[in-house]
């Protein structure tokens, strides 16, 4: 029942940054978005390890750890609110 709770919670946090961001209420430069998504990965990932789901683990390690290297990067113009431009190749 606690892996249940605990794998529920994480999914919440990860829909809800996502449900918060597609919604124009948070934006990815944040400090808040990327602290829970990774607490909504890590939560996934203790799930997947007390399971033994590989993929999961692989998977969800992953998100929390950039989720974390977002957060923690030096020099990131969190307040930026100008969108940036498209690459032009990605137009191509």
């Amino acid at each position: 029942m606690l892996i249940q709770l605990t794998s529920i919670a994480g999914a919440v946090l990860i829909l809800a940054a996502y449900a918060a961001h597609q919604a124009g209420r948070m934006s990815r430069e944040t400090p808040a978005y990327h602290v829970i998504n990774a607490g909504g990965g890590a939560l996934l990932l203790v799930v997947a390890v007390a399971t033994w789901q590989i993929g999961f683990i692989v998977l969800e390690a992953a998100w929390t750890v950039i989720s974390l290297v977002a957060l923690l990067r030096p020099g990131r113009d969190r307040a930026r609110s100008e969108p940036r431009a498209p690459d032009a190749g990605m137009l191509e």
